[in-house]
């Protein structure tokens, strides 16, 4: 079923950036599943980007709520789009964060704020620290400053 959703998905990314005036390739990465908007040229990339990624993160906001509307939960699969490798590095990157911030709550036993991630990434981060069995993640405030809080998990023993 997935590669139905991503090819579903691929035509659907084709037709907005064609619409947009960016008529690139999109293709499939089968191994990640992902949507790879296949360009490289410097003009296309920034206007896709966007700054840190914001544009890249609209469109793929917008990929999830479109091709997800009025499908039962079941149906539903997540998006992700790619470009010029910009969300494999993030993932690195956010990866190594959750590593340094882990370490940092562990060994002072105080609380860490993490701004400046979209809600996408905080997600993503959320997600990676359900891996660490003794620390907890909470979002706090309001967009968009929102922003994401890694604390020791609260004995729920007690």
């Amino acid at each position: 079923m997935a590669i139905e959703q991503l090819a579903r998905g691929q035509a659907w990314l084709q037709e907005v950036l064609k619409l947009s005036g960016i008529n690139v390739p999109v293709t499939i990465d089968p191994q990640r599943q992902w949507l790879v908007i296949e360009t490289q040229d410097p003009a296309h990339v920034q206007a896709l980007l966007g700054n840190q990624g914001t544009v890249l993160d609209a469109l793929q906001y917008l990929a999830n709520v479109n091709l997800n509307l009025h499908l039962p939960p079941e149906e539903q699969f997540p998006f992700t789009l790619e470009l010029a490798g910009y969300r494999a590095k993030r993932q690195q990157e956010l990866a190594a964060l959750v590593q340094r911030v882990a370490e940092q709550v562990r060994s002072t036993g105080q609380e860490v704020a993490i701004p400046n991630l979209s809600a996408a990434e905080r997600r993503q981060v959320h997600t990676l620290f359900q891996q660490y069995n003794d620390l907890e993640t909470v979002s706090r405030g309001q967009e968009p400053d929102r922003y994401l809080v890694v604390l020791p998990k609260r004995d729920t023993l007690s």
